[in-house]
Parts: C-alpha cells; structure tokens; sequence
C-alpha cells in the first residue's frame, strides 16, 4: 500500500485499488458491501506516515502518490451534493452540517467546485441560510463563515466566476460579511471579493455594489485581514470608476498613512500605482511629504517593484507640477536617486526615471544629468 486513502464507511483502502472499483460502477464498500453515500476518498495521513516510517528503517523507497483526478465525479457524488444543498432548506443544526461539508468538500476537491454551478440555483441555495433569514448574516457566525467560504472555494474555479458575482445576493452578501462575521468570515469574504474580480466585468459589479469602503475599514482594522483587503482593491482599481470611487472615499490618505508607518508597502504601493493614473487621485498624491516618501522609499528599498511602483507614481503626480518638479530637481543635485535607478532599476522604472529627467531638462533647460 503506498496511498492509503479512507473510505466514506470508514475503511482504508491503497487508492489505485478502490478506485479502479468504483470507476467500475461499484457503488458498495469492498469489505463491508454497504451501499456508499458518496465515493470522496481522503487521504489517510496516519497510515501514511507509518508506511513512510517503515520505508526508512527498510532502506526501501516509499511510493509515489498517485495524481488525482480533478475532474472525477461520479453520480453518486452528485446527488450526494444536491442532498447537501437541499438541506440548506432544512433545519438548522442540518444547515450547519451541510455548510460544513460544503466547505470542505470545495476546498479539496476540485471536481466539486467544478460541477457545483451545474445545479440548478445551487449558488441561492447555497446561501439561502443568509439571504432569506430575517436575522442579520452575523447571527450564526460559524455557519456565515462556513457559506462564505465555500463561495471562496468556488470562486477559484474559473467558469465560476461569472454565474457567482452576477447572483443578485453573492456580492452582497460578501459586502456584508467583510463588515460582519468572525476574523476568518471577514478575510475570506474580502478574498471571495478578489477572487471574483479577477474578471473586468465583475470588477463594475463589486465597485457598483459598494464593496470598496467595507474593505478601505477591513484595510483599516484587523492586521491579519489587511492582505486580503489590500488585494481586493488592488484587483478593482484596475477599472477607472473603482479608481474615482476609491478616492472619493478618502482610500488615498488612508493608504499613505499606512505606507508611512511601514504596513504593507509593497501591496499598497502598487494600489497608489493604479490611482496615480486617476486625476482626482493626482491632487491628493501632489504634496510635498508624498514626495519626499516615495523618493526616501526608493533610496533605502531592497524591492525591485517598489522603486518601480514609487517612481510611476512620481511620474504621473509630477507631470504637471512645476512645484514638484523643483523639489525633485534639488533632490537629484544632492542626491541623485532617480539618476541611479535610471540606470540599476527595471526595464518599467528606468523608463519612467527617465520620462521624469525628460520633464527636469524641459522645465529646467540648465540641469545635468549624474
């Protein structure tokens, strides 16, 4: 036995063996012969591990684990599934226990987030528990974060991505649940909300919706949350009214702050990145202690995308600004920090080091170049 995997009944079985029993229509327990409610084989870590000790004290090499299929499902899987969705109609330690289920079943096994969507309404089913309760999402935290997280799990599944967003209640009650739910419900909401946006399309939905301040406060509060806060932005900034909406709401001073105290710079500079390219977002960015952190920044990183995400952003804010321009000018005299990455930096932020002492020469026809 060189994979040992448990049976739904308890048993463990080598997995080449009992799969190649149920790929073969076998819906019973080999030694038990009871009917199976599903055919999900986990793997059996205990054993596993006996067997990887044996190996070592025999010299012996331990067998490789076989490569599962992903896109395995077999009916008795899906009416195991359509069971857990019918019990989200049911009562409530059955909802919990469906819920549970669901989010382990999505989260490791891929046929399963695959297939989910193929069920009629199965993403209101899923989360009628919150949706159609006359009591607010946080009022039973762990079930919240169960269904939230099994929204998370499927929104990894690339075909997922737009029948889940384009659900009336899915992006809602995302919405809410960055807002309220126990740390885990929050982060993975706020990741759910990421996730989906990786299509442009969705990107309007989630901006539209309201989601960007519910995450600016995420950004703003727990320190284990601000990651996946961060992220989601980053991914909704990408569509112009995201940029205005962002910045109406206050999310620029918000991220310098937290730059200037040295709390996920790196992230949170390539947000400004995307913002520096907003004209309302320009204005905010264009003061002189801005300035100065992003070239203080570029001096001292080790970081190859933040010089390159600073110098960007002082491309874009300093374009127009004579002002600007005049302080930069001082500081490469003295200091020549645009100079050097114009020649060590990257292909991006040398071009944009550049494009800036283009700007100097212009304004200043007298200054040279180190």
């Amino acid at each position: 036995m060189g994979d040992p995997v448990v049976l739904g009944l308890g048993q463990t079985y080598d997995r080449p063996h009992i799969q190649k029993w149920l790929n073969e229509g076998n819906l019973t327990c080999p030694l038990s012969k009871q009917v199976l409610s599903h055919t999900i084989l986990t793997p059996n870590c205990l054993v596993r591990e006996l067997i990887s000790h044996w190996c070592k004290e025999h010299g012996i090499a331990l067998p490789k684990v076989q490569d599962i299929d992903g896109d395995m499902i077999t009916e008795v899987d899906r009416i195991y599934l359509n069971l857990l969705l019918e019990k989200m109609s049911s009562s409530l330690s059955d909802q919990k226990e469906a819920a549970k289920e669901l989010r382990r079943l999505t989260k490791t096994i891929p046929s399963y987030r695959a297939v989910f969507c193929e069920f009629t309404n199965a993403i209101s089913r899923l989360l009628s528990p919150l949706s159609e309760s006359e009591t607010k999402v946080e009022s039973d935290p762990d079930l919240q974060e169960d269904l939230i997280t099994t929204v998370l799990n499927l929104s990894i599944h690339d075909n997922n991505k737009k029948l889940v967003a384009e659900n009336p209640v899915v992006v809602p009650l995302l919405i809410e649940s960055v807002k309220f739910g126990t740390i885990e419900t929050r982060r993975n909401a706020a990741a759910a909300l990421f996730t989906l946006s990786a299509l442009d399309s969705n990107k309007s939905i989630i901006g539209n919706s309201g989601a960007l301040l519910p995450l600016l406060e995420l950004l703003e509060g727990h320190p284990l949350a601000m990651k996946d806060a961060a992220s989601a932005i980053f991914n909704l900034c990408f569509v112009t009214e995201n940029k205005a909406k962002f910045t109406e709401i206050g999310g620029v001073k918000v991220i310098l702050q937290k730059i200037k105290d040295g709390i996920l710079v790196d992230e949170l500079l390539g947000i400004l990145g995307l913002l520096s390219m907003h004209p309302d977002a320009i204005d905010e960015l264009g003061d002189l202690d801005t300035l100065h952190i992003l070239l203080q920044i570029i001096r001292n990183s080790s970081s190859e995308r933040t010089k390159e995400n600073c110098v960007a952003i002082l491309y874009n804010v300093c374009s127009k600004n004579l002002t600007l321009l005049m302080v930069i000018r001082g500081e490469e005299i003295e200091k020549h920090t645009l100079a050097e990455l114009a020649e060590t930096g990257t292909t991006r932020a040398r071009r944009k080091a550049r494009g800036i002492y283009g700007k100097l020469q212009k304004a200043f026809p007298t200054i040279h170049t180190a």
